[in-house]
């Protein structure tokens, strides 16, 4: 960084027109307030320092090479200001055509010298002040040179419990004319542009006169350099103290409004200030479209996947998470992959698939095998034709979309990424996470697995809540239940690992369970969060119809085989 960069960046003097020598440019500090015609910063330009003085305001400082430290502001110790209060009929002609009456003009000790200049004394006692501010009817403005920098009508500020920001004195006067004493303003006004910089010497009274208030009404002026200083306020004392007013769309600020429209109206609007909405915070109001919505019934439904036993029990609805458990090899995979492919039939839903247990090409010939109700491999009755896979692999291609990381197993951010950009570019409905095990799970220091559990089934149900899908995460279980006879029975989610977290925060949690004897699957819904709305707990069979490769509501009694599905 050069040394007009630095002088620029620390003192935000402009530098786009300094040259060698010395030269008069505007001051940061007292203009525009200070006559906009003036140009009272001498800046002097030399090979390995720049040096600056306003002989308005007495701003001084500089920056030196070769370190670009900066040189100590060398500003004069603000002395006691001393004014003259008293009434003038050129005041009162001024400050009636604002609106603002004598006997307020008055508590601000403002007073004029030549019926010219107007004095606005900031935190006045018997004759003495911290500095004053000058201006003329026509708007020039000047400030008391070495004058202290101090909140307007601080007196009255620092211990409110409710405080009116405005920009400008005139303002302050208008808010005190309606009623409202807590009112002040920054010296300097409003600034050019945003930087949030703390070290910002605009802002710099706010440290030197903090304000105390638990609530702070901004009432700036609505304009470009209105909305600056609400922005610079509202970054210095957060959104959770902050109010803001909208004043009538013919006014420009709190006189406009005194004048205009009284100060009734000011005081009105003064009091019916707006608060700034916190993040992640939010009122009944926020939510009233939706539930009127809900009350006509213009909701989204949640659908059937197409099998009569099934739907009685188990519906899907955008915006859930679900955990689908079973045995290894007893068909969960399988059948959820004949329930999404239904659902793509029937709705046109499309879904983002991370299954990296079996290749995305093995999952293709299963979802083709399926669509179709044909065997993709040889030596079975009504193969597949290779035009048909081609037919098939076509609608496979709009609808379903496969999640693969090769280089590393990822991590469950990763993955919602990826889902994110599916589902942006290609309108996914749904994702599946197939199985739960082929995530990364290394976590550090003493986060614990349930922990680490929780957090991953939270982060699933803000995705699926922010972008209205439906996710799937199928979880082997690491318990098995044995059942008298010897045999295992059918798991539930606290036979996952890290148990509770599975039952307790899904939306449904459903276990596919292989009847070995019948060559049936039993899918007995465990858990519905909204029992009723998108099904109940229960169960439904199925058997496995070799010829078709789809799992079909069993009609008859069927022998049981040795295939494998």
């Amino acid at each position: 960084m050069n040394l007009l960069d630095k002088l620029n960046n620390e003192y935000n003097i402009p530098t786009h027109r300094l040259k060698d020598g010395t030269q008069k440019t505007k001051c940061p500090e007292c203009q525009p307030e200070h006559n906009p015609r003036d140009n009272p910063l001498s800046v002097t330009l030399e090979p390995d320092k720049i040096l600056f003085n306003c002989h308005h305001c007495g701003f001084q400082g500089g920056v030196i090479e070769p370190s670009l430290s900066v040189i100590p502001t060398r500003r004069p110790k603000p002395e006691p200001v001393t004014y003259l209060a008293k009434p003038s009929t050129f005041l009162d002609s001024y400050f009636n055509k604002r609106g603002i009456s004598r006997e307020t003009y008055e508590s601000f000790n403002i007073f004029t010298d030549d019926n010219e200049w107007i004095g606005f004394p900031y935190n006045g006692h018997h004759g003495q002040c911290d500095n004053i501010k000058h201006r003329t009817p026509d708007k020039q403005f000047r400030q008391t040179k070495n004058g202290k920098k101090s909140l307007y009508n601080y007196d009255r500020v620092k211990d409110s419990k409710v405080v009116v920001f405005v920009e400008g004195e005139i303002d302050a006067l208008s808010v005190f004319e309606a009623g409202i004493e807590s009112v002040t303003t920054l010296p300097d006004g409003a600034p050019p542009n945003v930087t949030y910089k703390e070290n910002d010497k605009r802002f710099g009274c706010l440290q030197t006169h903090p304000v105390k208030a638990d609530k702070i009404i901004l009432f700036c002026d609505s304009d470009g350099a209105g909305e600056n200083l609400r922005k610079e306020l509202l970054h210095r004392y957060g959104k959770e103290k902050c109010w803001y007013v909208k004043a009538p769309e013919e006014c420009k600020d709190a006189n406009d409004v005194l004048v205009k429209h009284g100060a009734q109206r000011l005081r009105e609007l003064i009091d019916q200030a707006i608060p700034y909405p916190v993040d992640g915070l939010y009122t009944a109001s926020r939510y009233a479209t939706d539930v009127l919505d809900l009350y006509h019934g213009r909701y989204d439904r949640p659908i059937k996947i197409g099998y009569p036993s099934l739907d009685k029990i188990y519906k899907v609805m955008k915006g859930t998470f679900h955990v689908w458990t079973g045995i290894p090899n007893h068909g969960k995979s399988t059948f959820l992959d004949q329930c999404l492919i239904e659902l793509s039939k029937n709705y046109n839903w499309k879904f983002a698939v991370f299954s990296p247990e079996h290749s995305s090409k093995m999952h293709i010939r299963r979802l083709a095998s399926m669509m179709l109700g044909k065997s993709f491999d040889s030596g079975y009755q009504g193969r597949m034709s290779e035009e048909e896979l081609k037919q098939a692999i076509n609608w496979i291609h709009g609808r379903f979309f496969f999640i693969e990381t090769r280089e590393h197993t990822p991590n469950i951010t990763r993955i919602l990424d990826i889902a994110k950009g599916a589902i942006q570019k290609f309108g996914c409905n749904g994702l599946v996470i197939d199985p739960y095990n082929e995530v990364d799970a290394s976590r550090a220091g003493k986060y614990r697995e349930d922990e680490h559990i929780r957090d991953f089934i939270s982060l699933n149900k803000r995705f699926c809540k922010l972008h209205d899908v439906t996710t799937w995460v199928v979880a082997h279980p690491t318990k098995m239940p044995k059942q008298d006879s010897g045999g295992y029975a059918p798991p539930t989610a606290y036979d996952i690992s890290g148990a509770a977290h599975w039952h307790n925060q899904s939306d449904a949690v459903v276990t596919v369970h292989r009847d070995f004897e019948t060559n049936t699957i039993r899918v007995i819904t465990r858990k519905i969060r909204e029992q009723g709305l998108y099904g109940q707990i229960g169960e439904a069979s199925f058997c496995f119809n070799e010829n078709t490769r789809c799992f079909e509501e069993p009609v008859a009694p069927v022998i049981a085989t040795d295939h494998h599905w």
